[in-house]
């Protein structure tokens, strides 16, 4: 009774906040300048023709272009089809968004700080003796991660594996209360209930004690979640805070780049990662898709460096001076030795570099598999290079399996993950819903020797569009703990087969299908 007196007021308050608040405004801005661009693009065509045929030609350039750039053919022909039923128009508004205009300081000030961080995350000499063990496939990856990625592998850390966002908050408050010197948390979603408040109480005791508290959260929580001044009301505890890419009632690419990361740091001993935002559906304090099936991880030793750089890298994107990282990094100490148990890469993913990093560290995975790699994500909506990466495994003899939500939070990306089911079928992937709910996690396993587990979701949007992070594992002893939670969670679905496929309705696969032709833009 009481989660469903919470849930109402909680849909009470989101109706207040879209009818009195800032939202309304901000979405009647943003439809009344798109109504003005119409306008004017309705005029160029009546009043100026030598614009307009001008604007036509534009168009088959803009298709040549489109066809020679190094994108997966998904992603072209969503835009080609566009700009060749509608030249002018799709012309335009391809080189608005794909220009991106809005994001060239942003990817400019994050690019400044990556600088400023070269030389702060390399892997130590003890670690790269150990690596001289390992397998040739993985070196390789190792060396990617690096040089490349550059986020490099470390031997001295352990992990802790949460099957469940309730684990992870128990556990989370513990390790709040034993801060000492600072706490970094960035995440994707926060708002009031249960978690947040327990947690904002446990960061105005460690203020009041000395410890440093930042706190940065994406600017989509100030349409429907926290007023947008919040900022101001932490700051009144003594908690820095900041939104990131706050939502402004002006068109702007940028405002697609989120900051999709759940990061939470502690002293540089400690971090906690995963699917797991702020807020009561993540611990199932309250129902909205059924039972939330979500997981994190818990980090300690030399691997947290990773994350505490990557914090600082994006807290200083809006800042203007330069940060100390370093007083952050050094004398750092743990309560016992750090154990060897495995190699830990932590990573982070940015829309403002051509690498797709997350992308890449599930191929990679799915590529060197030899018996099995078990999937869980929320989203599954991909290009046709990383859908055959997963067919031949399939047809390698690789057991490939994937559990997916059986209750969806976005309905018209649930009908497009449905519309890849008879591909996957037929290449002999295994399909899986979770009956109880909605699945949140982002996790991979494959062959009792690697997994990862993070924020990112088998979806465009999480390979190109956001800010994102995850935590690689090599023979560690927690790649056990992940495969063990995918097979208890197996016990909780029901499979899919082609007659289950064929009693699916019908409009879900005609909207499915069409959804799909722009599903690189969503």
């Amino acid at each position: 009774m009481d989660k469903i007196k919470r849930e109402s007021k909680r849909f009470l308050d989101l109706v207040f906040k879209i009818v009195f608040g800032r939202t309304l405004i901000i979405i009647l801005m943003v439809v009344l300048q798109m109504l003005v661009l119409l306008s004017s693009f309705f005029e160029v065509r009546n009043y100026f023709p030598f614009i307009w045929e001008s604007m036509n030609i534009l168009g088959g350039i803009l298709i040549i272009f489109i066809v020679n750039k190094d994108e997966p053919a998904e992603f072209k022909m969503s835009w080609i089809i566009p700009i060749c039923l509608f030249p002018v128009l799709g012309a335009l508004i391809y080189i608005f968004i794909m220009g991106n205009f809005g994001g060239l300081g942003l990817k400019a000030k994050l690019g400044r700080r990556i600088k400023e961080t070269k030389g702060l995350l390399a892997a130590d000499s003890g670690t790269k003796e150990a690596l001289k063990e390992c397998s040739p496939q993985f070196q390789g990856f190792v060396h990617y991660m690096e040089h490349t990625a550059k986020f490099p592998a470390y031997h001295n850390t352990t992990a802790v594996y949460y099957p469940l966002g309730e684990d992870k908050f128990a556990d989370m408050l513990v390790e709040l209360r034993k801060a000492e010197k600072f706490i970094f948390l960035e995440y994707f979603i926060v708002e009031h209930g249960k978690m947040w408040d327990t947690v904002l109480e446990v960061l105005k005791e460690k203020v009041r004690e000395g410890v440093e508290v930042r706190v940065m959260y994406d600017g989509m929580c100030s349409i429907m979640l926290l007023p947008y001044r919040y900022p101001r009301e932490l700051k009144k505890y003594g908690i820095k805070a900041k939104m990131f890419a706050p939502i402004v009632p002006f068109l702007s690419t940028s405002q697609n780049n989120r900051d999709h990361r759940k990061i939470l740091v502690i002293d540089g001993k400690v971090a906690f990662t995963g699917g797991v935002n702020l807020a009561d559906e993540y611990i199932n304090e309250v129902e909205r898709f059924g039972h939330w099936k979500d997981v994190a991880v818990k980090i300690t030793g030399d691997a947290v460096r990773s994350f505490t750089v990557m914090f600082l890298q994006m807290w200083n994107v809006s800042e203007v001076g330069n940060e100390n990282y370093e007083a952050y990094l050094r004398n750092v100490s743990f309560d016992a030795p750090l154990s060897q148990d495995g190699f830990v890469i932590p990573y982070g993913e940015t829309p403002t570099r051509s690498t797709e990093i997350g992308k890449t560290v599930y191929a990679s995975m799915i590529e060197r598999s030899a018996k099995y790699v078990h999937i869980m994500t929320p989203y599954f909506i991909v290009d046709k290079e990383f859908l055959d990466s997963m067919r031949y495994a399939a047809r390698r003899g690789v057991e490939v399996a994937m559990i997916l939500p059986h209750i969806p939070d976005k309905k018209v990306v649930y009908y497009i993950a449905r519309n890849f089911y008879p591909d996957l079928l037929r290449a002999g992937i295994k399909v899986y819903e979770y009956t109880p709910g909605f699945v949140h996690a982002k996790v991979f396993a494959s062959d009792d020797i690697c997994a990862t587990v993070g924020t990112i979701n088998l979806d465009y949007r999480s390979f190109y569009h956001h800010f994102e992070c995850g935590v690689y594992f090599h023979e560690s002893s927690v790649v056990a703990k992940i495969e063990e939670d995918f097979q208890n969670t197996l016990a909780k679905c029901q499979e899919v087969t082609m007659d289950y496929y064929k009693k699916i309705p019908l409009y879900q696969k005609i909207v499915g299908s069409v959804a799909r032709l722009l599903a690189p833009l969503m």
